[in-house]
C-alpha cells in the first residue's frame, strides 16, 4: 500500500510538510467560547486566489501548532473549510484540504464507534476519549471546485469526523458529558500556557 495519499489519492513521495504551507502566514486560533466556532459555516462559493491563500494560511497554522487537522473557523473564518496532514492507524499518512465537506452517513450494519483520546488545537491542552465510527467518508470539492471524495479508517477517520463537526459549528466538548466537559475546561486551565509557549518557539524556529 502506498504510504502517502495526497487529495486521496496515492503518490510516490511527498515533503516533510505540504508545499502550500511555504506560501502562507500564520493566523491566530479561535478558542473554545467564541462565537465562531459555534455556529454553521458558511458555503464556499468562490474559488481562486483568496481560497488558495487561506488553505496557504491554514496549512502553516496547522503545521505551527503541531496539529492533525485545522478548519477555517478556527482560523476566524466562516467558511465551510478544512485541511489535514494525519496519519491512520496503519501509518498511512493522508494529506490534503477539502471546500464544503459533508460526513456521509454510514450504514449501521458497517459502523463500529472507537473511544479514543482527541484533542483540538481550539481547546488547547485537553484531550478526552471521545467515542467516533472507524471509518468515515467525506465528500466535498477542491480548492478548485472540482468533486472530491476522501475516505478514512482508524485516526484519519476520526480527524475527517472532528474536522467536519467544526464546519457544523460543533466541537468535540459538544460530545463529552457534562462532568468530561468540566474536566477537559480544567485541562485547558492548566495546560494552555504551555502549548501557546509551544506554539511561538515553532514560529520562532520557522523564522530562523
Amino acid at each position: 500500500m502506498p504510504s502517502v495519499f495526497v487529495q486521496g489519492r496515492p503518490v510516490d513521495s511527498y515533503p516533510r510538510l505540504a508545499p502550500e504551507a511555504r506560501r502562507g502566514r500564520v493566523r491566530r486560533i479561535t478558542e473554545v467560547g467564541e462565537e465562531v466556532l459555534h455556529k454553521p459555516c458558511r458555503d464556499v462559493t468562490e474559488f481562486g486566489p483568496d481560497l488558495a491563500a487561506l488553505i496557504a494560511d491554514m496549512f502553516l497554522t496547522m503545521y505551527i501548532a503541531d496539529g492533525a487537522g485545522l478548519a477555517a473557523n478556527q482560523v476566524g473564518v466562516d467558511l465551510r473549510l478544512f485541511v489535514y496532514d494525519c496519519p491512520d492507524d496503519d501509518g498511512v499518512r493522508h494529506v490534503g484540504h477539502i471546500v464544503n465537506p459533508v460526513l456521509e452517513p454510514l450504514d449501521v450494519s458497517r459502523r463500529r464507534l472507537l473511544d479514543d483520546s482527541e484533542g483540538c488545537l481550539s481547546v488547547p491542552g485537553a484531550v478526552m476519549d471521545v467515542p467516533r465510527p472507524d471509518r468515515a467518508v467525506v465528500r466535498g470539492l477542491d480548492q478548485d471546485g472540482r468533486p472530491l471524495v476522501v475516505e478514512g479508517t482508524g485516526y484519519f477517520a476520526r480527524c475527517l469526523a472532528h474536522e467536519t463537526d467544526h464546519v457544523n459549528g460543533q466541537i468535540y466538548l459538544d460530545r463529552l458529558s457534562r462532568r468530561d466537559r468540566a474536566e477537559a475546561l480544567r485541562q485547558v486551565a492548566a495546560r494552555r500556557d504551555e502549548v501557546f509557549a509551544r506554539r511561538a518557539a515553532n514560529v520562532e524556529a520557522l523564522r530562523g
